[in-house]
């Protein structure tokens, strides 16, 4: 015997840890430019704010500049800077005129900053000044009026020069700040995730706990309270677990129900055996096959009743057997029409379609004078609706419980069991449909009113 093969769960990583590293990515990329974006806007204005104060102190040594016919540019006034008088200070100013003539403040010692450019050009950058450090530059070129002598205006470079260490510490820190700020951000809002995707898959989690209860037998239903998005498939779960545990049902049903079913047959065959009494051994076993073949048709719909299983085509199933009971009903001119759908689907098992059909169709062809008519319709609620008539004699008004009842005949004359129409309800019950037995209005004879769930 052919096993079925384990289902195979494949596990790829975990939907928490996935969910919390595409997040820091996320999170990392837009603080990244984010925080690229502020630390540059920041810089620009500490370094504008620096060459602002810069420009200020340029403008009190053009304004206290003055030209000297034999030194070359002087101060003619002190500058208020006290830091212009202390020696390396970090803040130097520097007057450079034609033929060579330079004036200094007293910060820059014995030293120099670079000489003025030819252009006229103003000049704003960074250089390195004396014992290697880091200056902010600026330059301009100014006409200054001489004093004594001609020509009476002259062309004067004047330079104020200051430290960076003050500004770039200022950036330093200032980008410190912000890294950890934006560090701290990121990692709370990678946390803030982490704990959202945890709460958000809790429901999962809780409804995994009681599956486990359900399989263990100490729980006989999921009984949860679930977001909207977790609401369908716990739904599904617990139509899975309903139908699983009805299918168990009907089984035992039909095991118990098979058994009953079986004691009397088999105790007049062990009789009849005893006494030797061929014929009546022989219709126990009849009996018996009969009742075995309809147990295990039974059996077999309940484990297909509400499973995925094929889909069958009614008036397919109907023209083949319409085809079939014609020869065998040739000699009586037995006239069969099938009409309907011929896209109507049925959520059905194709044998059991098959089933149900032949029954109705033959018990009509052996009551039928001379005509049978099958129809398949659609009817409300997503149920198709198979019609079989005949021109016979039809139902006695009350006969139609007595018809559907297992083992009753009503014309002990006739030939059969008794079991055809039990089964037709039967299996149609296992599939969600119903079977009614009623007079008919076209041919006037018996109408079997199939309906099974279906989609047209």
């Amino acid at each position: 015997m052919n096993e079925t093969p384990a289902p195979t769960i494949r596990v790829r990583g975990s939907l928490t840890r996935r969910l919390a590293l595409l997040a820091a990515l996320w999170v990392a990329l837009g603080l990244g430019v984010t925080g690229w974006f502020v630390v540059r806007l920041a810089e620009e204005q500490i370094e504008t704010a620096a060459d602002g104060r810069m420009t200020s102190l340029l403008d009190a040594v053009v304004a206290a500049a003055a030209l000297d016919p034999t030194r070359g540019p002087i101060l003619a006034r002190a500058v208020s800077e006290p830091e212009f008088d202390r020696p390396l200070s970090g803040h130097y100013w520097q007057m450079s005129a034609a033929g060579g003539l330079v004036a200094t403040s007293r910060s820059l010692w014995d030293q120099r900053l670079p000489a003025p450019r030819p252009d006229a050009e103003p000049r704003n950058e960074d250089i390195i000044g004396p014992r290697d450090e880091p200056l902010r530059l600026l330059e301009r070129h100014v006409q200054l009026e001489a004093r004594f002598g001609a020509p009476p205006f002259q062309t004067v470079t004047i330079q104020v020069a200051v430290t960076r260490r003050d500004t770039d510490a200022e950036i330093g820190r200032l980008q410190k700040g912000l890294v950890l700020a934006f560090l701290g951000l990121g990692a709370g809002l990678v946390a803030v995730v982490a704990l959202l995707v945890v709460w958000s898959l809790s429901p999962l989690r809780r409804v995994q706990e009681e599956l486990v209860e359900v399989r263990a037998g100490t729980r006989q239903h999921v009984d949860l309270t679930v977001p909207s998005e977790v609401a369908p498939l716990v739904q599904e779960i617990e139509a899975l677990i309903g139908q699983n545990r009805a299918t168990v049902e009907r089984a035992r049903t039909h095991v118990g129900n098979l058994a009953h079913a079986l004691k009397t047959p088999i105790a007049v065959l062990r009789n009849a055996l005893e006494r030797e009494e061929i014929p009546a051994a022989r219709a126990q076993a009849a009996t018996l096959e009969r009742l075995v073949q309809h147990h295990l048709r039974r059996a077999r719909a309940g484990a297909l009743a509400g499973a995925a299983g094929e889909e069958a085509m009614p008036m397919a199933a109907a023209q083949s057997l319409a085809t079939a009971l014609r020869r065998l009903f040739s000699g009586r001119g037995i006239s069969i029409n099938v009409a309907g759908r011929d896209a109507a689907r049925t959520r059905a098992d194709p044998q059991d379609l098959t089933e149900m059909l032949g029954n109705l169709m033959e018990n009509a062809c052996k009551w039928a004078k001379s005509k049978v008519e099958c129809r398949v319709v659609p009817a409300a609620g997503g149920m198709i609706r198979i019609e079989v008539e005949d021109d016979g004699p039809g139902l006695a008004e009350g006969q139609d419980a007595a018809a559907l009842a297992r083992g009753v005949r009503l014309d002990e004359a006739a030939p059969g069991s008794g079991l055809g129409l039990a089964i037709v309800a039967d299996l149609a019950g296992l599939y969600g449909g119903t079977l009614s037995l009623n007079r008919g209005r076209r041919l006037g004879g018996m109408l079997a009113v199939l309906e099974l769930p279906g989609r047209v």
